[in-house]
This record gives C-alpha cells, sequence and structure tokens, in this order.
C-alpha cells in the first residue's frame, strides 16, 4: 500500500486483490446513499482497471486518488486507471466536492467561526 503522511486520513479503499471495500469507521456517519456510492465507485474501479484504489484525504481536506498494484501484475492497466479517475473527478465531482466540505467542516473545523 501506497506510504501516508500523518495528517492523511483514509476516506475508502477498495482491493482488487481480494475483493474488499474498506470505508473508514470514522465516515460511519455518512448517508447510506453516499457509502453505497463510494462503494460502487471504488469496486467499479479494481474491476476494469485491478490493483487497488485509495481514497484519501491530505493536510488541507482534499480528496486524492491513489492507486498502486502488486509487484509483476502485468493485469493491471495504468492507462485506463489514469483515464477512470478522470471520468470520476468529472461525473463525480459534486459528490467528490461535497465530501471534501464535510471533511474540513467536520474534522478540520474550518467555516465554523
Amino acid at each position: 500500500m501506497s506510504e501516508y503522511k500523518e495528517d492523511e486520513v483514509v476516506l475508502c479503499a477498495a482491493n482488487g486483490y481480494n475483493k474488499k471495500f474498506y470505508l473508514n469507521d470514522s465516515f460511519s456517519e455518512l448517508p447510506e446513499n453516499i457509502k453505497d456510492e463510494l462503494q460502487i465507485m471504488c469496486v467499479l474501479y479494481t474491476e476494469d482497471v485491478g490493483g487497488i484504489l485509495e481514497l484519501v484525504y491530505n493536510e488541507d481536506g482534499e480528496l486524492e486518488f491513489r492507486t498502486s498494484c502488486e509487484e509483476n501484475d502485468f493485469f493491471y492497466d495504468e492507462i485506463g486507471s489514469v483515464l477512470k479517475i478522470k471520468q470520476y473527478r468529472s461525473q463525480k465531482m459534486d459528490l467528490l466536492e461535497a465530501l471534501e466540505t464535510y471533511y474540513k467542516v467536520r474534522f478540520l473545523g474550518q467555516g465554523m467561526e
């Protein structure tokens, strides 16, 4: 898996190798439809591209897509990965922005003045 900085938080991840989805327990209060949409998005990514996808909040509260694959995984589609992430950033822009705002307010205390 990827290396993390101390002030980064994983929102969710999907692993195409063991067919598992993970949602950080800190986000259990998210509405079910949002959790479902995240799961569908991440699992479809790993089914289409392979490897592992993680959505990680950086220190500024912005969501980053992190991808990785096992060594010698010749089925991992690196070009497809870039295209799929561009597609998600475009089609899921409202969802991603709402998740960033939620994190910034709930966890970073921004906008609470």
